[in-house]
């Protein structure tokens, strides 16, 4: 298991915290890794092998001129959840760096968007990563509380071995 799959799990499931205040300690601990993160506010809800959502809350500091999220956080929320599963899926021996981003929008994002990263196991495995490296598209939607589907796309990792130390 992956150390963001373990730090995930131990802050939500923290008896004296309980699971939403280890959700947004999760997720304020991972934006200072990543700062730039922190402009969306995002809630890590699930981190899990080939699969990660991120709440992407609609509050005035990501609004558009229509009072809409904007795409730029849309977009943002969906590279968190893809870093994320990232983190969680990738082999110990292997590194990964976004390659490009394919997007649509698809309906104006009036909620709080729950920003979805989803692969499959074959796309990790030897035969698709070899030893030069390989492309991982992984798929990225957004959907607002009424289950509508704002934004949806890839997301491309470049995948290659580690560099070896020494």
């Amino acid at each position: 298991m992956s150390r963001v799959v373990d730090l995930h799990r131990t802050a939500t499931t923290l008896p004296v915290l309980g699971p939403l205040v280890g959700e947004r300690l999760f997720s304020f601990a991972f934006s200072q890794v990543a700062p730039y993160f922190w402009s969306i506010r995002p809630r890590f809800t699930v981190i899990e092998p080939h699969h990660a959502e991120v709440v992407v809350p609609k509050r005035r500091g990501v609004k558009n001129h229509l009072g809409t999220v904007h795409a730029i956080a849309l977009c943002n929320g969906l590279e968190a959840a893809m870093g994320v599963l990232a983190e969680a899926t990738i082999p110990a021996d292997k590194r990964w760096i976004p390659k490009g981003m394919e997007v649509a929008y698809t309906a104006k994002a009036t909620s709080d968007i729950t920003c979805h990263a989803d692969t499959d196991p074959a796309q990790w495995s030897d035969e698709a990563l070899p030893d030069a490296g390989g492309e991982v598209p992984v798929r990225v939607k957004g959907v607002r509380d009424d289950g509508t589907v704002v934004i949806e796309g890839v997301i491309r990792l470049w995948v290659t071995p580690r560099k070896r130390r020494g």
